[in-house]
């Protein structure tokens, strides 16, 4: 009869500790998942939509995007089409738009139909695109605008739409001694107001998007997928081709409260619709 081999402590410590960890990592692994609808924002594409709208979203589709948000809404039309027309163009194709961009003059004027129009093609969010340097000199201009928000989304709650406030860099640049990102978060009601992170942005600022996340969790239901190029300059870049660690980011995406993911890059060196394609293959490689 053979006899056993001896099995020293060391040697079976190392094999316990193996054992228990496997299933950890396991489960980790079952955890992590692909991102299930890839979005794109649509201003990547703003040169060629103006030309052949039709083509481009037929592209966009092609490429494997399955979700749009939308910008450039005028006279009650999306890209020229009545928004009951536009909402049947992205289903032939398999799209959806869980959000749009809007701008501060059209939360002003007109705000009821532009929201009836928003819930007829189907989204569930609706964001103020950009500040105007003009409008946001002085702190008392951000606390304007965070009154602003909250009113705006009182009527976007009304069709089931979540109102958020899309950021650039000069949220994070000090007026009268404040940020005037600090001054939208505290000036407006988290459950009306949420936010929509603009990786490039934010991280130009010198700010860490995790750590937005951490200080005021759940409020980040949208974020831009933007790279920043490994060069002097740090230009846009494609996803996945430059310095942001975008796994970390959305390592804490239940944290930010992530539910959608949109690609932008604001100027392509190649043609905006190759650009497009190497940002979704590279955002496959993404888990959430």
């Amino acid at each position: 009869m053979a006899q056993s081999p001896t099995i020293s402590r060391a040697d079976f410590l190392k094999t316990s500790a193996l054992a228990l960890t496997l299933p950890l990592l396991s489960r980790f692994e079952a955890q992590a998942k692909p991102i299930k609808n890839i979005g794109l924002q649509l201003y990547t594409l703003r040169a060629e939509l103006s030309k052949d709208p039709d083509a481009v979203l037929k592209r966009v589709a092609e490429i494997g995007y399955k979700e749009v948000e939308t910008f450039g809404y005028t006279d009650g039309k999306f890209f020229g089409k009545t928004p009951q027309a536009f909402k049947e163009q992205l289903k032939s194709l398999g799209l959806t738009s869980p959000s749009g961009h809007y701008m501060p003059n059209q939360l002003k004027n007109g705000w009821d139909k532009i929201v009836d129009d928003a819930a007829t093609i189907g989204q569930k969010y609706m964001a103020c695109a950009y500040l105007m340097p003009n409008e946001r000199t002085k702190a008392d201009d951000y606390k304007g605008f965070a009154d602003l928000f909250n009113k705006s989304a009182e009527t976007c709650k009304k069709a089931g739409i979540q109102f958020v406030y899309h950021n650039h860099d000069f949220e994070f640049q000090p007026v009268d001694g404040q940020l005037g990102y600090d001054i939208i978060l505290k000036g407006t009601d988290p459950k009306l107001v949420k936010m929509e992170l603009d990786l490039y942005w934010t991280i130009i600022a010198g700010k860490d998007p995790v750590e937005l996340f951490k200080q005021n969790p759940g409020r980040f239901p949208l974020v831009h997928m933007k790279d920043i190029a490994k060069t002097e300059k740090r230009e846009f870049a494609e996803v996945g081709t430059g310095s942001v660690d975008f796994q970390k980011i959305l390592d804490a995406a239940k944290i930010g409260g992530i539910q959608h993911y949109f690609v932008e890059q604001d100027v392509c060196k190649q043609p905006p619709l190759d650009a497009i394609a190497v940002s979704f293959k590279n955002m496959q490689k993404l888990s959430v």
